[in-house]
């Protein structure tokens, strides 16, 4: 491990002497062979794949850590499709991404940083390799679309505005040493985990010309415009999504789908629904546009339908009606007699399609994302004119790579990691089903095997629970599995009640009711490991991050089953949280249907707070400080509580990192050693010894 790996985490010591060994001691050594901390740094992940509308190329992002800057560094690679030539296009200093075809495959738009410069967009011309700059802007762009007839690009960008003002400051004296002026906020939500305190302004939609000029802006007024940009095949018009509603910030979920006419400025609002409508894409004849939304019924959980309607907003239809499952990213056929979507299912993205008249298909199964700290279910694809399909794919073994789906035969064109991680003695990985001891209901799961895994062995046990609570896990590389199983461990990475990819009845059995009986989901499945013979009763142990962070400090709260506990960027304190959160406007309204102060009992009743007085569990709490999704009070709370009653306890903090928590290598794998050694500690129970007895 290099030495700086282990530098970026901050501990606060616990009341125990051991804590303060934390930071400084390895997990246990591994063989040479062994999925290791370091490798972190060795790892390649591809995304985004952005094929030619003659599907002859394929661009697409390569993220690559670097060790001297302790970044992912994304650059933009290119694919011959015809003979699989793989060169690098944009790879030079700063971040490279958004690879954007203009519709003769003659160009390429992108959007690129310098080092320590802001973002800008690029074109660059195919058959010169010559770029240019053709925005100098103070934002970063986003949504970036090609106009069909090639001469103009649009996208979205935060316009500044003007800071509220309340009472008039004094005036300060020239060369005076002043301190800095207030600080007023009248926004309901005016902070973002990963953008920190909101600057003032709103988003909205530009054009500017392909070959470089000057950007014009075409929406106006104090709301925000963008998301997916699509033309109309004359160039004339753009479709967008926008919430232009008066209670717009309160009513955060209640986007509409508008037609902006691009000379004029003109919007014409196309949907009138309670609910978002987003992502519009225009049929190739422009008669008809595609979307994704719902009505809104004030669920926790509600399923995204794909829809399309005349251009006039006439005739608005569902497409899948029968698809239990979410959907997103519809693209259509050239033909326009049928759009591709996507949706998750069983942990794992799946493309399907929909004819017109509602008729599903499986296009392809199985795609992975570049989400590889866990198992989260992800994946791109785009299309070509011909039909072919790029899209990124990886499986437990390997991270997303870059696949063609071509006339029912699917290629693969990358292996980024296959020479390194060849030579990795890696975790197989199983899935599980079990019934849960709540109410039959099945539990879906997968089970990381040690690595160097010996049958009829039995092995410690880490339950890790994913975020959201709307969210899945699915059979995909993880690192962190995969550190943990070169460890010496088995890990358990299940999708309890409220998980997606299993139809909208499954993902609101825990509505108004989180955590609920995911409790029940989650020791069903750990008990079926151990009824396996793969884990040892005796030495289990949880961990898990947002939601997961609330699930595990619930379960040590009900029991003492487990021999240590990592919680990580939890919700301690629902009342709290969803007065301090990121948006405010949502978790209330949506999660509980109540105010705090309408009806705190539900509140506290829901909350890992209400039973820190049973928790015997040593217990490490994690966050990042300047997390905004579930703030850093949420952590510090519980923590302090747990101090306060003697468990066991140390607060790690890593600095500069919100919500996700794995942005930097080395943190993340600061952060993976702090767990194995808080887990190797109490593996044995030696160590529980010296420790202060909980009081009760």
């Amino acid at each position: 491990m290099h030495k700086s790996a282990w530098a970026c985490c901050a501990l606060i010591l616990a009341a125990t002497p051991m804590t303060a060994a934390i930071a400084q001691t390895p997990p246990s050594a591994a063989v040479s062979t062994r999925f290791q901390a370091q490798d972190l740094f060795n790892l390649e992940v591809a995304s985004d794949p952005q094929i030619s509308p003659d599907g002859s190329r394929i661009a697409y992002v390569r993220q690559t850590a670097d060790i001297m800057t302790d970044r992912m560094r994304p650059s933009i690679w290119l694919i011959d499709v015809r003979t699989g030539r793989h060169t690098p296009l944009v790879a030079g200093a700063g971040s490279h991404t958004q690879p954007r075809w203009s519709p003769d495959g003659t160009r390429l738009s992108y959007i690129s940083t310098g080092e320590g410069g802001g973002a800008q967009l690029f074109v660059r011309w195919m058959d010169t390799g010559q770029a240019v700059r053709v925005t100098g802007l103070p934002n970063t762009p986003s949504g970036v679309s090609w106009s069909p007839d090639g001469t103009r690009l649009a996208y979205s960008m935060l316009v500044p505005g003007e800071a509220p003002k309340i009472g008039t400051p004094l005036t300060k004296p020239e060369g005076a040493q002043w301190a800095p002026p207030l600080e007023i906020i009248d926004t309901v939500t005016y902070r973002a985990d990963g953008q920190g305190y909101l600057k003032p302004g709103y988003r909205h939609v530009f054009v500017v010309p392909a070959d470089g000029g000057g950007a014009r802006q075409l929406t106006q007024g104090a709301f925000h415009h963008g998301g997916e940009l699509s033309w109309s095949p004359d160039s004339a018009t753009l479709y967008l999504s926008a919430n232009r509603n008066p209670d717009w910030q309160r009513e955060a979920a209640n986007s509409e789908i508008f037609a902006l006419d691009v000379r004029s400025g003109v919007l014409t609002a196309l949907t009138d629904r309670n609910g978002p409508d987003q992502s519009p894409a225009v049929s190739p004849d422009g008669r008809r546009i595609a979307y994704v939304g719902y009505d809104d019924r004030r669920m926790g959980y509600h399923n995204a339908r794909l829809y399309v309607m005349d251009r006039d907003g006439a005739d608005r239809r569902v497409l899948t009606e029968g698809l239990d499952r979410s959907v997103q990213s519809p693209t259509w056929s050239k033909d326009g007699r049928s759009i591709l979507f996507a949706y998750e299912d069983h942990g794992a993205i799946t493309v399907g399609r929909a004819t017109l008249d509602g008729t599903i298909s499986t296009v392809i199964q199985g795609l992975s994302g570049d989400d590889i700290g866990r198992p989260y279910a992800g994946g791109d694809f785009s299309v070509a004119d011909d039909g072919a399909i790029a899209f990124t794919r990886g499986d437990s073994q390997r991270p997303a790579d870059i696949h063609l789906l071509r006339q029912g035969r699917q290629t693969q064109l990358t292996r980024l990691n296959a020479d390194y991680l060849s030579g990795k003695t890696l975790g197989a990985v199983q899935r599980l089903e079990v019934a849960s001891s709540h109410d039959g209901q099945a539990v879906e799961s997968w089970l990381t095997l040690p690595a160097g895994y010996v049958e009829g062995q039995k092995y410690p046990l880490i339950l890790e629970i994913h975020g959201g609570p709307f969210a899945a896990y699915g059979p995909h590389f993880a690192t962190d599995n995969q550190l943990f199983a070169a460890a010496g461990y088995a890990v358990l990475s299940v999708n309890p009640r409220g998980s997606t990819s299993y139809g909208d009845a499954f993902a609101n059995l825990i509505h108004h009711d989180y955590p609920g009986h995911d409790y029940e989901d989650l020791i069903s499945s750990v008990d079926a490991v151990i009824g396996r013979g793969v884990a040892d009763p005796d030495r289990l142990f949880v961990t898990g991050g947002s939601g997961g962070g609330v699930l595990t400090s619930w379960i040590v709260g009900k029991t003492d089953r487990f021999k240590a506990a990592v919680v990580q960027k939890p919700v301690i304190d629902w009342s709290s949280f969803v007065l301090t959160a990121d948006n405010p406007a949502f978790f209330a309204r949506y999660w509980f249907g109540e105010y705090p102060w309408e009806n705190p009992e539900a509140y506290w009743r829901r909350s890992p707070l209400s039973l820190v007085g049973n928790v015997k569990t040593p217990t490490m709490v994690v966050v990042g400080d300047e997390d905004y999704r579930t703030p850093v009070s949420e952590s510090e709370q519980y923590y302090t509580a747990l101090q306060l009653r003697g468990v066991p306890s140390a607060l790690v903090k890593i600095p500069g990192v919100g919500h996700g928590l794995a942005v930097r290598p080395s943190q993340n794998a600061a952060r993976i050693n702090a767990i194995l050694t808080w887990f190797d500690r109490y593996k044995t129970g030696a160590a529980a010894q010296t420790t202060t007895q909980a009081t009760r």
